[in-house]
């Protein structure tokens, strides 16, 4: 893959993930959010997968708190049923942890690249708020900045974190054979479907149920990621406080369903007040991007996660970042197999968008 971040989520694999050869076989990919479970098996080399399962299976609020799965029994039960019900048939692995749980730091050193590691480290005490014993760290060379500066990004995760997540996979008889970041996969699903325009700015937002992580790719490659705690969860709330209906029921009109006989006129003057929440919260998080890149706004928005089929929420978002905004499409370029659930892989596109970026990574890869 291209870009900055992505080249460098490859690059986990010293303490991220098990070096094995490389391989065109298929692989599991499992995006374990905070609401549900989301599993594609793909086959073929990195570049030019197919999709040969997909799979959503819901969770519960209480199933994985503060980017730590709390009910693992839950959580494997839930796997091993998604595994069975779509008939994937790896058992290889492919995960990512969740991006507020990361730690991403940018460092300079002086010197060549002889002693590098050895220089990462003494810095990385200094620059990661953690004890190094308690985090899996890694590291990936920018380059060297105007001050002949070696440019260096870290990445930790806390050693338990990463255990919860790799934990429940091999309980479920499965083997984690790379961690990536949800961050870098939205950057993998966009370039195996999206041409990569050198002179445009492309902002990446995944809105999941708790929150929405953001990726800014400048010229191919990452030069922003961030997070904002706002998600799916506010919209069925408000349609619940606002409307009087259950929690089902707002699901499905926050997707574009109806229920009880409502008008869209009514549900979207419900869903008001969290869509303002929402596009709010993406624009004070992009300003620190805009501040920093003032000559190079964005060119365009995608927008995926369950949150992003929110009828109407692209045009909102659209005119308050005053940039063209679309729904994001995980298959766009991807070859779905025959005996693939075509209708569901559409129909819930938006979703898959993290665990198809997951998907595209093997292990050992490289670019």
């Amino acid at each position: 893959m291209g870009g900055l971040a992505a080249g460098f989520a490859h690059r986990l694999r010293r303490s991220f993930a098990d070096v094995l050869p490389l391989g065109s076989g298929s692989f599991l990919a499992l995006d374990i959010g905070s609401s549900c479970v989301k599993l594609v098996e793909t086959d073929g080399p990195a570049k030019n997968v197919r999709l040969v399962a997909a799979g959503i299976a819901p969770l519960p609020p209480s199933a994985v708190q503060n980017n730590l799965i709390q009910d693992p029994d839950l959580v494997v039960q839930t796997i091993r049923d998604l595994v069975r019900e779509t008939g994937a048939r790896s058992r290889e692995v492919i995960t990512a942890v969740p991006g507020p749980a990361v730690i991403i730091k940018k460092i300079h050193l002086r010197g060549d690249e002889a002693n590098l590691e050895q220089q990462v480290m003494v810095e990385a005490a200094n620059a990661i708020p953690e004890s190094l014993d308690n985090v899996t760290l890694d590291y990936q060379v920018i380059g060297y900045t105007e001050q002949d500066e070696l440019e260096v990004l870290l990445v930790a995760v806390k050693k338990d974190i990463i255990n919860s997540y790799t934990s429940v996979i091999r309980d479920a008889g499965l083997v984690a054979r790379v961690v990536d970041v949800d961050y870098f996969a939205l950057e993998n699903m966009f370039e195996l479907n999206y041409d990569v325009d050198d002179s445009q700015v492309i902002g990446l937002v995944n809105a999941g149920a708790r929150y929405c992580s953001i990726n800014i790719l400048r010229a191919g490659r990452s030069s922003f990621t961030g997070d904002v705690p706002v998600g799916g969860t506010e919209f069925t709330e408000v349609l619940m406080r606002n409307l009087g209906v259950s929690p089902e029921e707002a699901e499905r009109l926050k997707t574009g369903g109806t229920a009880r006989d409502l008008t869209r006129d009514q549900i979207d003057a419900a869903l008001a007040p969290a869509v303002q929440l929402f596009v709010d919260e993406i624009h004070r998080s992009l300003s620190f991007y805009w501040r920093a890149d003032v000559e190079e706004p964005l060119s365009a928005v995608y927008l995926s996660g369950g949150t992003a089929r929110t009828p109407g929420l692209a045009h909102v978002l659209g005119e308050r970042l005053e940039v063209p905004v679309a729904l994001a499409n995980p298959v766009e370029r991807i070859p779905l197999g025959r005996l693939i659930d075509t209708s569901f892989v559409h129909e819930n596109a938006p979703s898959l968008a993290v665990a198809v970026g997951l998907a595209a990574r093997r292990p050992g890869d490289k670019s």
